[in-house]
């Protein structure tokens, strides 16, 4: 029996680089927009909180909508392809990927075969929030995974 259950959650701001990528590009994508993240976010007014995010829709043919970023103190002002956006609040399905993020398809998986099992609906919002940077070594890596329901 997978770990996960339901939790609520609140609503957490974030400022993310909004991005629709090919499934075969998703970690190009990703390294190119945490490397924009990294550069603007001391500029933004806002302290970050440690974490780092991402939160996507299924992919349509072929390709994900999903926002990289991190998340933040509060409200900010857009500076250019880094926007203000936000974690949802609401009841969500939840599963804690413990090791690498090599794992993250596998744990996906769970999660959503969990839901189904459960015969619960989802909202197609999910998100996963990653360990904080200090914890580099993949066995320490902590990844948490959320699917909005509806």
């Amino acid at each position: 029996m997978p770990d996960c259950k339901i939790v609520t959650t609140e609503r957490r701001p974030t400022a993310v680089v909004r991005v629709k990528a090919r499934l075969s590009e998703l970690r190009e994508a990703q390294q190119t927009s945490r490397a924009r993240l990294t550069e603007v976010l001391p500029t933004l007014g806002v302290a970050p909180l440690g974490h780092t995010c991402t939160l996507w829709r299924p992919p349509v043919d072929g390709v994900l909508d999903m926002e990289a970023g991190a998340l933040v103190s509060g409200p900010f002002a857009a500076v250019d392809d880094v926007v203000p956006s936000e974690l949802p609040a609401g009841r969500a399905a939840y599963f804690l990927l413990r090791g690498s993020f090599e794992g993250l398809p596998d744990a996906w998986k769970t999660l959503f075969d969990w839901c189904a099992a459960e015969k619960l609906a989802l909202a197609d919002v999910n998100w996963e929030i990653y360990s904080p940077p200090e914890d580099v070594e993949p066995d320490r890596l902590e990844t948490a995974l959320y699917a909005l329901l509806a």
